[in-house]
């Protein structure tokens, strides 16, 4: 804590927000071991005692007699002080907010929470810009584990008014953000669209903001039936991008599953794809009950419903392939379907997206398959090399604007015009010296 405080002060002398984020970067190692006897101590070490942000945050904390005289000494040394930059009590503030979260005292972290914010609210210098960012990423989360995000989200966005107004990009990345999971977790999927078609999400924005919205853009674009699009923003959300990835009828890379950490929590989609490679209808639909509970949980059950037509186009594509003529009756009872009508449909929908070349004989009643097309002779490898290639230069294009330099300080150390004259006269003077020092020898 000491020495974020140093990095803090440092900031807020020289004006530069990057002290500020590499604190707000190595906050987890103490939020890991914070409890209430170090945060009080913190707390009376660096807040003034006529500071009345002291005295509420010492309520928020349980006080312990292991540390009452260390605390009252600590008290007793920092009589002299007079002010404290704000930035530091806020950053104290959030050391709180966290604590009682990862301790589970909810109505307190609301609480404190809605102090945070009123506190920030309040003060509008652009020092605080990261900060109140973060502040407000825990006021929210504090609400969400309570089950009460409708209550702040018109707080959310008058402060996303503000942020825009003010230029603060970073809360803007965090707000947007926030908004969308707040409209999300009602599923209000048309609400979080139109915020996102009105605003422009920062460029400068952290990694960290970029994920998230990623994240919640591929939600939405999934649910418009945009899978295209949600594929390209869940790349690196596993679930989502498997789920998304069978309903753009490719089949996932068999490497994610075999991931030690994510073998666990993938097991159900990996079975999943399973079936929808192998097109085993009665396997999918049994899988579906099974998992029914941990897919809502994941909110990919939506997306895992429409499944069942890719799984149906796999089986036919799979029964085009090994015959080369097949019965509308066999079909229906290798895919399971009720009736001969339904196989006619299904095959008649197949052939018109272009899954099977096929045609449909309605004097036998039959299916007949025509002569395999070489996949070299079409477009289909040159969109996918597009493809790859487009996404080798995002990721160049955004490694360029990720990078950062050094101030330009080196014109500081460059010696100017007249110095460097005066030191070869100065030169020029000691080596006459030493001439003559050889002479006189």
């Amino acid at each position: 804590v000491q020495e974020h405080i140093k990095y803090i002060e440092r900031s807020v002398r020289t004006m530069e927000s990057r002290y500020i984020s590499r604190v707000l970067r190595t906050v987890k190692g103490i939020r890991k071991k914070a409890v209430d006897n170090l945060l009080r101590i913190a707390i009376n070490k660096h807040l003034p005692t006529d500071s009345p942000s002291k005295d509420q945050l010492l309520t928020f904390l349980d006080e312990s007699m292991d540390v009452v005289e260390e605390s009252d000494n600590v008290v007793a040394d920092t009589h002299h002080k007079k002010s404290c930059s704000l930035e530091i009590e806020i950053y104290l503030h959030l050391l709180v907010l966290m604590h009682l979260l990862d301790s589970k005292r909810l109505d307190k972290a609301i609480n404190c929470s809605n102090l945070l914010v009123e506190k920030c609210e309040a003060n509008s210098k652009h020092s605080l810009d990261l900060l109140a960012a973060k502040c407000y990423y825990y006021y929210s989360r504090a609400y969400e584990l309570s089950e009460r995000l409708l209550e702040i989200r018109s707080k959310l966005l008058a402060r996303l008014r503000t942020c825009t107004v003010r230029h603060d990009e970073e809360g803007q990345a965090v707000l947007i953000n926030l908004l969308l999971q707040n409209y999300l977790h009602y599923n209000l999927y048309d609400q979080a669209n139109k915020l996102v078609s009105k605003v422009t999400f920062p460029e400068s924005a952290s990694n960290n903001e970029w994920a998230r919205h990623f994240f919640y853009l591929g939600r939405i674009r999934a649910i418009e039936l945009n899978y295209s699009d949600s594929y390209q923003h869940l790349l690196q959300v596993h679930k989502f991008a498997i789920v998304v990835q069978l309903l753009l009828g490719e089949i996932p890379d068999r490497s994610i599953f075999r991931d030690r950490t994510l073998r666990r929590p993938l097991l159900p989609y990996f079975q999943l794809t399973q079936a929808v490679r192998n097109g085993d209808l009665a396997r999918f639909n049994t899988l579906v009950d099974k998992f029914k509970s941990r897919f809502l949980a994941n909110k990919t059950y939506t997306l895992i419903i429409r499944l069942r037509h890719n799984v149906i186009k796999t089986g036919v594509r799979m029964i085009n392939i090994s015959y080369s003529s097949i019965s509308l009756e066999d079909i229906a009872k290798k895919l399971q379907l009720d009736s001969r009508e339904d196989s006619e449909y299904i095959v008649a929908k197949a052939i018109k997206d272009g899954v099977i070349d096929a045609v449909i004989n309605h004097e036998s009643g039959t299916v007949d398959s025509k002569e395999n097309v070489d996949i070299y002779s079409t477009n289909q490898p040159q969109e996918v090399f597009n493809q790859r290639t487009t996404f080798c230069l995002q990721v160049y294009n955004q490694s360029v604007k990720a990078m950062r330099y050094p101030r330009k300080t080196y014109n500081d150390d460059v010696e100017s015009a007249e110095g460097r004259r005066e030191r070869e006269q100065h030169d020029l003077e000691l080596a006459k010296e030493m001439a003559d020092k050889d002479d006189d020898f």
